[in-house]
C-alpha cells in the first residue's frame, strides 16, 4: 500500500492491490485528481476515512457504438418526456448523487470536500454535468471528467424512473457526435452492462487512456 505526500505523484497502477486500492492519502487538488484521472485512478471513501486511491482490474467502460437502448426507452425518449441540458446545474447534480439512497450502501462517498473539489474542476472547464428535467424539476443527472477524449462518469441519480437512463443516453449521443472513444465506467454493475457497457483488462484501458 502506497501512502501519499504533497508531492504530486501517484504509483503506476500495475502496483495496485487485488481490490484495486493503489493509495491512500494526498489530497484533492484540482492538480492532483486531474493527473489521477489522466493516469486511470479516481478516488473513492467515506467521510472520516483516509482518502483512497483506486485504479482497478478489470475496467468498465462503454465502448460508444456498443451502447444498448432497449425498445421501451426508444418510446421514453421518443415521447419527449424529459427535458437534458449539459453544464447547467453541476452543484446540483453533485448534491443529489450524495443524497441519494443506494442499495447496500449505508452512506455516502460524494463528501463536501469532494463536492468543493469537483466544483473547482468544473470552474476550470474538466468536471462535467448532465441534467435531465421534467416539469422544470430536476429529476436525474450525473457528471464525471472530461479528459478530451475519454470522458470518466462519476455518478448519477434518478429520482423518477428512467431520468438517469435518460442523463447516460444523452451524454453518449454527445460523446459520439464529438468522436470520443469511450465512456469509463469505473467497476461493474448490472445496470451499466444492461446499457451496453463491459469490462476491459485495466492494461487496455490505460493504452486507450493515453492514445492520442
Amino acid at each position: 500500500m502506497y501512502y501519499l505526500t504533497q508531492d504530486l505523484f501517484f504509483p503506476e497502477v500495475h502496483l495496485a492491490h487485488t481490490s484495486g486500492v493503489l493509495a491512500l492519502g494526498g489530497d484533492l487538488s484540482p492538480e492532483r485528481l486531474l493527473l489521477a484521472y489522466q493516469n486511470g485512478i479516481f478516488p473513492w471513501y467515506e467521510d472520516g476515512e483516509p482518502i483512497t486511491w483506486w485504479s482497478p482490474n478489470p475496467r468498465m467502460v462503454l465502448f460508444l457504438d456498443e451502447l444498448i437502448i432497449s425498445k421501451s426507452m426508444r418510446n421514453i425518449l421518443n415521447r419527449g418526456l424529459f427535458e437534458v441540458t449539459f453544464n447547467q446545474n453541476f452543484t446540483e447534480v453533485m448534491a443529489n448523487c450524495q443524497q441519494i439512497k443506494r442499495d447496500g450502501q449505508n452512506g455516502t462517498w460524494i463528501t463536501q470536500d469532494m463536492i468543493e473539489a469537483y466544483g473547482k474542476l468544473h470552474q476550470l472547464g474538466v468536471a462535467k454535468s448532465v441534467e435531465v428535467w421534467q416539469n422544470n424539476e430536476l429529476v436525474g443527472g450525473l457528471y464525471g471528467m472530461d479528459l478530451g477524449s475519454v470522458f470518466c462518469g462519476e455518478s448519477m441519480f434518478s429520482k423518477v424512473s428512467n431520468a438517469s437512463k435518460v442523463a447516460f443516453i444523452s451524454l453518449v449521443g454527445l460523446l459520439q457526435k464529438q468522436h470520443y472513444k469511450l465512456l469509463d465506467c469505473q467497476v461493474y454493475n448490472p445496470h451499466l452492462e444492461s446499457l451496453g457497457c463491459r469490462e476491459i483488462a485495466r492494461k487496455d484501458f490505460i493504452n486507450l487512456l493515453k492514445e492520442r
